[in-house]
């Protein structure tokens, strides 16, 4: 939440939705103030809905002259490692490129430039998903933490399986697939059994500071 505005429970007081009752406040036949402080869910208070705005056009502010200051100056690997990272454990796009003040471009153009594993939502989860080149591998070590692409979250190798269990496939391997148990981000995770074509190195993010425990 932007700094001096505590949210309360219910109330709707995300960037679009303040822009909205700016906009309207502000039109031809503007909305009373009543009517803006339903839109965000607030409880009638003018003093606050004041604030609400005025803390917003600040935030809006303090943002562009940082993005400002930031524009044209390349990533430097802290800024690297924090992206990949986030975006790794589920951080969308929008939302890291806002906490960075970069674009959503910008913050795009590192993940494929990289060769990051891509995220997958919606029914694409039930499919395998493709890793960039620099990921491809036919050796793991155990104790290395790798990505799944059957899965679509990092794993770490637990051990090489014995030629008996390889199938013609090349070799394979026991991983486990860590994942968040609960609403608290409690690590849990299970073991599953997977031949090398379905894990992707992460081997090389580590160039730019990039720690794959944390992902």
């Amino acid at each position: 939440m932007r700094r001096g505005i505590k949210k309360q429970e219910g109330e709707n007081l995300t960037d679009a939705n303040i822009k909205k009752v700016i906009r309207l406040l502000s039109a031809e036949k503007p909305i009373t103030k009543k009517e803006a402080c339903s839109i965000l869910n607030i409880s009638y208070n003018t003093t606050r809905l004041s604030k609400v705005i005025e803390d917003y056009e600040s935030d809006q502010e303090y943002r562009k002259t940082r993005k400002a200051q930031k524009r044209g100056r390349p990533a430097d690997n802290a800024e690297i490692a924090e992206i990949v990272e986030s975006y790794l454990t589920g951080e969308s796009f929008t939302d890291i490129a806002r906490r960075i003040f970069r674009s959503v471009a910008f913050v795009k153009t590192i993940v494929e430039k990289l060769g990051v594993p891509g995220r997958v939502a919606g029914d694409e989860r039930y499919e395998m998903e493709y890793l960039p080149d620099e990921c491809v591998s036919d050796s793991f070590a155990v104790g290395e933490v790798a990505w799944s692409a059957k899965y679509h979250t990092s794993c770490e190798v637990m051990a090489t399986l014995d030629a008996k269990h390889e199938q013609g496939y090349g070799p394979c391997y026991r991983v486990w697939i860590r994942e968040l148990s609960n609403e608290d981000n409690i690590g849990g995770g299970y073991n599953a059994f997977v031949p090398a074509y379905d894990l992707g190195k992460l081997e090389h993010l580590k160039t730019y500071g990039i720690n794959t425990a944390r992902v």
